[in-house]
């Protein structure tokens, strides 16, 4: 795959990850906060800040080649895919970083460093199951799109 087409991949990983990561915040804030107020306030200041984020963790992870197999070599060009230990390890990376931005997120806006914890700390548990099932997911479409035998034009 080009790095073109490869950084088209991350972005449309980070929005559909975004999707689902904001869906869980909103939740939990709402659970811990009991307003579905501060829970979109929430959830709408981390939708932004997390997409990049995001994007930036992904192409980070992508530039290394820590966790890799070569599936297949061809004309030059190599295709990689991931060991399963790598999303392991990439979703305890994003966690951080995610877990992080959403207790700085909360705590502005609650004003209660009790809540951005209860929030953040409960989506470390939340979050790593979606973002690996979301990895694993999107390591199937990859490998799908990759191993498809390209048309000369």
């Amino acid at each position: 795959m080009s790095a073109a087409y490869n950084k088209k991949i991350s972005v449309i990983k980070g929005v559909t990850w975004r999707i689902v990561g904001t869906l869980d915040t909103i939740f939990l804030a709402w659970l811990f906060t009991g307003s579905l107020n501060l829970a979109f306030q929430i959830g709408g200041i981390e939708l932004i800040t997390k997409i990049f984020l995001y994007y930036f963790h992904e192409r980070i992870w992508n530039y290394f080649h820590i966790g890799k197999k070569v599936i297949s070599e061809r004309d030059g060009v190599i295709i990689y895919t991931d060991k399963h230990w790598k999303s392991v390890a990439k979703s305890v990376s994003w966690r951080m970083v995610g877990t992080i931005d959403t207790i700085i997120i909360s705590f502005f806006v609650t004003g209660s460093i009790n809540r951005a914890a209860e929030i953040g700390f409960t989506e470390v548990f939340t979050k790593m199951l979606l973002y690996y099932i979301h990895e694993r997911l999107w390591l199937r479409i990859t490998e799908k799109i990759s191993t498809k035998p390209q048309l000369n034009n």
